[in-house]
């Protein structure tokens, strides 16, 4: 790792020389450790300007360039894999760093941008088809990406805010990037209003914060927080509750879920897709960093906070999704979105649970989140795939998926089974077994009750879409069936192959469960 020694991040950027007889005043910058982050942004303003020239019968070049640089994005993270890389780091305190690359951050970096890989080969067919202006889609997906990518190694509460906007303004304009569709505008602008509360929320929590600690980085905040001044200790128990506010949202807890099922709906399919895995993602990564590494001094706060969000989330989530009518349009959307609050419930139940017994308990969410993301993504493609014919989306209309596109049935089915928990989904069955037994050795047995209780609810709507796609149609397909894009296609067999693995190998991901992904 590059020695980090001398001056805070603002002031290395001006500095040119050392002093005499005195250290390097001269900071370096760990450029391997940030290249997740910087190749995508990169790649986004060469998408952004190339788009000026590019005539417009070349314009799928550019999201095969944004492809390409996601997909290079994804690579750099193997010299990196040793986890001991840090940069931006305080003069006065070399262990307080504003970007970290351990194994936390490279394990939700790997999602964040796989999740988007998968993501852009979904959209380069949905550009073409929807007549989306590519160069601003392309440009604003990588930049979404680049800011989710930097969160999970953001170590200061102004970088986890800004890379938690980064990650969020880009997808305001993607949700209503459909032109004269009045869901999508309706949409993206409530997208646009509840994010934006939830983000003045948690700055002013981060200023309370930051007036009862001196400090912003969160290894300092949390060495403060363990002995504040009794007249400050309400100012920071109230910045602690709303800082929490903003990474809420993000994670659709109830009650900051009511955009969830608009917004997927709205948005283009890939993008819904999108919001489901990396906004998640993003949202859960910074309530890991903010409780787990800043505020374990107020975790008789936070945790049993969680534990009634993760009850509130995953019951209401299950719910609705129950509720949901098979023939109403867009019917498979708005499961899938009322589906993903209810794993959000479950993705909780650890991260209270560290409250009660150890930061050991995240690896359960870490494990959790990609199995989520891998047949969630897989479960969009599907959907987009049957869309291309079938744009009412209704449940009803993959009747008889199997007798149609037999494979992409039977990837549906088995994705729907991962998140049921249910055989042969076996990554999704011990998945929920590690945050059950997080629960359970937390004390938090009412939790784990609520949370049996959820998963035996659930089994109904995945179960009854799974035994759709086999019945017969109720009318015989009318005309030649339509090829798939083979770029649909390759995002399809790449979430059911990664899907298939981790239930044959648990242990790819479950290892995570079993340990501290943080240094201690």
């Amino acid at each position: 790792m590059t020695a980090m020694t001398a001056l805070p991040p603002l002031a290395a950027a001006t500095a040119t020389a050392p002093a005499a007889g005195a250290a390097s005043l001269v900071q370096s910058v760990d450029w391997l450790a940030i290249t997740p982050v910087v190749l995508p942004a990169a790649v986004a303003l060469v998408v952004l300007v190339a788009d000026l020239f590019v005539p417009e019968r070349r314009k799928p070049l550019l999201g095969w360039l944004s492809v390409a640089g996601l997909a290079a994005a994804t690579a750099t993270l193997i010299p990196l894999r040793a986890g001991d890389r840090a940069t931006f780091c305080l003069t006065t305190d070399p262990g307080a760093c504003s970007y970290t690359a351990d194994h936390f951050a490279l394990v939700i970096q790997f999602l964040v941008l796989a999740g988007a890989l998968v993501t852009a080969l979904l959209s380069v067919t949905a550009v073409r088809d929807a007549r989306m202006p590519a160069g601003e889609y392309w440009f604003l997906l990588l930049s979404s990406a680049a800011g989710a990518a930097l969160l999970p190694a953001s170590r200061d509460l102004a970088t986890l805010i800004v890379a938690l906007e980064v990650a969020s303004l880009p997808a305001f304009a993607l949700v209503g990037m459909r032109r004269g569709d009045r869901l999508s505008s309706e949409a993206a602008l409530k997208f646009f209003l509840s994010s934006v509360t939830a983000t003045a929320v948690s700055l002013m929590g981060v200023s309370f914060v930051y007036a009862a600690t001196g400090s912003l980085h969160l290894t300092q905040v949390a060495d403060r927080l363990e002995d504040v001044p009794g007249q400050l200790d309400t100012l920071a128990m109230a910045g602690v509750a709303l800082t929490l506010v903003g990474f809420a949202f993000k994670t659709a807890a109830v009650p900051f879920h009511f955009w969830v099922p608009d917004t997927y709906v709205g948005a283009p399919l890939p993008i819904a897709g999108y919001l489901s895995v990396i906004g998640k993602a993003v949202g859960f990564t910074g309530l890991i960093l903010v409780t787990v590494i800043a505020f374990p001094a107020y975790s008789d706060v936070w945790g049993p906070a969680l534990a009634v969000l993760a009850a509130l989330t995953m019951t209401l989530g299950n719910a609705a999704a129950v509720r949901q009518s098979p023939d109403r349009p867009n019917s498979a959307v708005r499961l899938l979105a009322w589906s993903s609050v209810g794993q959000a419930g479950y993705l909780l139940v650890p991260i209270a649970a560290a409250a009660y017994s150890g930061r050991d308990q995240i690896g359960s969410t870490v494990a959790y989140a990609l199995m989520y993301g891998a047949v969630n993504l897989g479960a969009f493609s599907v959907a987009a795939l049957v869309a291309r014919t079938k744009p009412q989306n209704r449940i009803s209309d993959y009747r008889g998926l199997y007798a149609q596109r037999p494979a992409a049935a039977l990837a549906l089915a088995f994705f729907l089974l991962c998140l049921a928990g249910l055989p042969p989904g076996l990554i999704g069955l011990f998945a929920k077994v590690t945050v059950f037994r997080a629960a359970v050795d937390a004390g938090l047995g009412w939790l784990a009750v609520v949370m049996a209780v959820n998963v035996v609810i659930a089994l109904y709507y995945y179960l009854r879409w799974t035994a759709l796609l086999f019945r017969a149609p109720e009318a015989p397909a009318e005309g030649a069936r339509t090829k798939a894009p083979w770029p649909v296609s390759i995002a399809i067999a790449v979430t059911a192959v990664v899907s298939v693995v981790l239930s044959g190998a648990p242990q790819l991901v479950l290892r995570f469960a079993s340990g501290s992904l943080f240094p201690l």
